[in-house]
């Protein structure tokens, strides 16, 4: 199989473990970035909605990205930064940060505290933030997740924003579940990295354009994500995960799954106000993911 080097690819969207007392456990971050990475993910993306990123400090983010940097992860190469931040002062310091440390790009969120906003507001805020990350800001994934921000990004502003910072902005994730908005993404902006975030959608998606996924069912089956990915194959093993996570708290369900699939019981605490599943919970999910992937290996 011939891979496209400027392809986007497959990134995690890499769970962020916790300690039971909050704080981030960089030891097995680092772990489990490297076992994703040779599983066939092309980069992680720290920070991001699986991540429990709009609950971590510049302190925290700053360790992490030292974390795996310091462990010989290439930030240049194999690591995004998501930005989640309803300040934008904030949304400034995130991003900084992650560039500053060499991250290949960023996945932007909109600003999320204020609703009903319009598109002009949000061409300013993300206008503005560009110009204060300067000449070191690159490789802008935007992203549209109104199920979490209730703010959405619509075609006429990303078509706005592509325009006004040229090579700047060089993808959109769609996390919305909606393939008719992925459908007009692609239609409408097909030169720029189109991203899906359900994994669902994912393989009719790539076979009309769509160029990968930040997703966080890559914490758990990569080497099950890469052929829909780069080759657009329909996987009814990867839907089937994907719907009995779906059924439970999702950012929960997957860390919890990680460290199933690691045999490692240290995996699961959240940041309040999230919470972990409880051990019934877990033992539900864990027989359920091992019928599944068990089913697939046969």
């Amino acid at each position: 199989m011939s891979i496209d080097p400027d392809r986007f690819g497959l990134s995690c969207a890499i769970t962020t473990p916790m300690r039971e007392g909050g704080s981030v456990d960089l030891p097995r971050l680092v772990s489990h970035a490297r076992h994703v990475l040779a599983q066939g993910c092309d980069s992680v993306t720290l920070f991001g909605t699986t991540g429990e990123g709009a609950a971590l400090g510049l302190p925290e983010r700053a360790a992490m990205m030292g974390a795996l940097t310091g462990a010989g992860i290439d930030p240049a190469a194999q690591i995004y930064a998501g930005v989640a931040a309803a300040s934008l002062e904030e949304a400034v310091q995130q991003g900084r940060l992650a560039l500053d440390a060499g991250a290949k790009g960023l996945l932007v969120a909109p600003p999320f505290y204020f609703k009903g906003v319009s598109d002009e507001g949000l061409y300013r805020w993300f206008s503005q933030l560009f110009e204060a990350l300067g000449p070191c800001v690159r490789n802008v994934i935007l992203y549209h997740i109104p199920s979490v921000t209730a703010v959405g990004l619509s075609v006429g502003l990303i078509d706005r924003l592509k325009k006004a910072f040229p090579g700047v902005v060089t993808g959109v994730k769609d996390s919305s579940g909606d393939y008719a908005n992925t459908e007009a993404y692609l239609k409408a902006h097909g030169e720029l990295a189109i991203l899906v975030g359900d994994e669902r959608l994912l393989a009719k998606a790539v076979r009309n354009g769509a160029q990968g996924s930040i997703c966080g069912v890559a914490n758990l089956v990569p080497h099950l994500l890469r052929p829909i990915v780069y080759e657009g194959k329909d996987s009814p093993v990867v839907n089937t995960l994907v719907d009995e996570i779906c059924s439970h708290p999702v950012l929960a369900s997957v860390k919890a799954l990680v460290g199933h699939l690691h045999g490692d019981a240290g995996y699961g605490a959240m940041r309040p106000p999230l919470e972990a599943l409880d051990e019934a919970r877990r033992q539900r999910l864990f027989a359920a993911y091992d019928r599944i992937t068990q089913a697939q290996a046969a």
